[in-house]
């Protein structure tokens, strides 16, 4: 018998490598947790939409079309017309737009990745992480003030390091150089793990997995892959469950 299901939505684009990476994510949790296999999987859709830097857009105070709050907010419309009733942004910077689009589009819940994974790693008993993420993320402070708000404190990387990281999201990833992106991203985590012990270490952007899969350099450090915990969310929406198993 077919589990009742309801329609998810997944807000892509950004990029759009980090995008098609969360449709597996999302396949892959609701095959973990509900056992889904061939036709029980639930109705989902992936709307991948140019949208402008997020980190450069929080960088400006100024309008245009550098700002990326109208084509997501375009994409999250597109979805609600498709039915969907529970979304996730695979972004981490584009959730300093969230309150927008949430006010937008009152009738779609719009799962907030930063809440969820401070939530989850609550859940699990830790006190204390240290972040990688893009600047934009730290300039909003969106994880600090999640991972406040349940209990945990925040280790961040220096400016040098944060520097390194960008550079493995634009140079690496997003340019196609993985073994730069590998570079970059496992010289910071094992900074951070020198400098504040064995803590969690979220990965607080989508690419920063991307560059680390498979890595030797990072295998004995506990690294948190914040899509996974948003996947894993969508699909206990989408099964009409709220709270981990």
């Amino acid at each position: 018998m077919v589990a009742a299901t309801q329609v998810v939505g997944i807000l892509g684009g950004m990029g759009p490598a980090a995008g098609a990476d969360f449709v597996r994510l999302f396949v892959q949790a609701c095959a973990q947790q509900m056992r889904a296999r061939d036709q029980s999987f639930p109705e989902h859709w992936l709307a991948q939409v140019p949208v402008p830097d997020r980190t450069d857009a929080l960088a400006s105070a100024d309008s245009g079309a550098h700002q990326p709050l109208e084509p997501m907010l375009q994409a999250l419309g597109r979805l609600a017309a498709l039915g969907s009733r529970a979304v996730a942004i695979a972004c981490n910077t584009a959730h300093a737009w969230h309150a927008n689009l949430q006010e937008r589009f009152p009738q779609v819940e719009l799962l907030h990745m930063a809440r969820e994974t401070a939530q989850q790693l609550a859940w699990q008993g830790a006190t204390e992480v240290a972040l990688m993420a893009t600047e934009g993320t730290y300039r909003v402070r969106l994880y600090e003030q999640a991972l406040a708000e349940a209990g945990l404190g925040c280790h961040v990387p220096l400016a040098d390091e944060r520097q390194t990281i960008m550079r493995g999201i634009f140079d690496g990833v997003k340019a196609g150089n993985m073994p730069l992106a590998e570079q970059c991203f496992s010289q910071v985590a094992l900074r951070l793990a020198e400098r504040h012990g064995p803590v969690t270490i979220i990965m607080g952007c989508t690419e920063v997995p991307l560059g680390l899969q498979g890595s030797a350099a990072v295998a004995g450090l506990n690294l948190v892959d914040q899509a996974q915990v948003l996947a894993a969310a969508l699909a206990r929406r989408a099964y009409g469950a709220h709270q981990p198993h």
